[in-house]
């Protein structure tokens, strides 16, 4: 007998459960839109600027 093929179908490991949370084509992720560079770096520095040092 084999016994590979008997049970459940194994569903894919890694998987999200819920895919509809950042999926693309939604209002916090549209399509095509990519920061550039230079956007990229002006948010990190204000989210350093933001930051206190301890």
């Amino acid at each position: 007998m084999d016994y590979s093929k008997s049970g459940n179908a194994k569903f894919g490991k890694g998987i999200p459960r819920h895919v509809e949370h950042n999926a693309k084509g939604t209002d916090k992720n549209p399509y095509g839109l990519r920061e550039t560079k230079a956007e990229l770096l002006a948010r990190m520095k204000a989210a350093a600027q933001t930051k206190t040092p301890d």
